[in-house]
């Protein structure tokens, strides 16, 4: 059995980390008729906004917006995602029990000190990666069937890694920004817009990603191996 349920699962380690990364690619896909969800690996306790009930709620609002069909949160601590077995086959399970398509989490590599590379990101990344290998094994302790995802996509690239593919999300910039302001313990706390208006920062973000292809908005995103293709026309609108 290989049948997929979802057609994409975007996963992060904090609630609002797939709306920042990701959010108007999973609302692009939502209104293309796609079958969307959003894994969080924490519940974004240690975040200097908010509470883990307030996240929760706004992650739903967002989750809403973004047309999303899953919200799932686990509870791996804030601050303290790492990638152990134990952790893989916690998300493993998930893989096997959606069966999507295609995944999207953190990239698994960034630079020193900069927010891209916030350990739990990384720590996401990889635990997601090494995940999709532990879903296809037999014998380990998982339950479900069997299961190998078709496609594993990365955001949140630093600024020196230059992204494989960048999706335009023009049409869908205004729902983008919609769902991160539904974080509003995040991204309109007076205390944290003292030091960053984040809104204009991933604003900015997206301007230069949709730059790189000629358009208004993008989302950019990486691969770690070699995409096979059937079609080469496949690549082209």
């Amino acid at each position: 059995m290989n049948d997929h349920i979802y057609d994409l699962i975007s996963i992060g380690a904090h609630p609002d980390d797939v709306e920042v990364g990701t959010g108007g690619v999973l609302l692009k896909m939502s209104q293309a008729g796609h079958k969307t969800g959003i894994i969080y690996l924490t519940r974004g306790e240690m975040g200097t906004g908010g509470t883990p009930a307030i996240r929760a709620d706004e992650a739903l609002k967002a989750a809403e917006i973004l047309g999303a069909d899953l919200l799932e949160t686990l509870d791996f601590g804030d601050t303290k995602v790492m990638d152990t077995p134990e952790n893989r086959y916690v998300v493993a399970e998930l893989i096997r029990k959606y069966r999507p398509r295609i995944l999207l989490a953190p990239w698994i590599r960034g630079g020193h000190g900069k927010r891209g590379s916030h350990p739990d990101h990384l720590a996401a990344g990889n635990i997601v990666m090494n995940a999709c290998y532990y879903a296809t094994f037999k014998k380990l302790p998982i339950t479900g069937e069997p299961y190998t995802v078709p496609a594993l996509f990365h955001y949140f690239l630093p600024i020196e890694e230059h992204p494989t593919f960048v999706v335009d999300i023009t049409d869908q910039f205004d729902g983008f920004i919609s769902a991160l302001k539904a974080h509003e313990s995040q991204f309109l706390n007076p205390e944290k817009a003292k030091t960053r208006d984040y809104i204009w920062t991933l604003e900015s973000m997206a301007r230069a990603y949709g730059n790189m292809i000629g358009v208004k908005y993008g989302q950019g995103f990486k691969i770690g191996e070699p995409l096979k293709i059937n079609n080469i026309f496949n690549l082209i609108p």
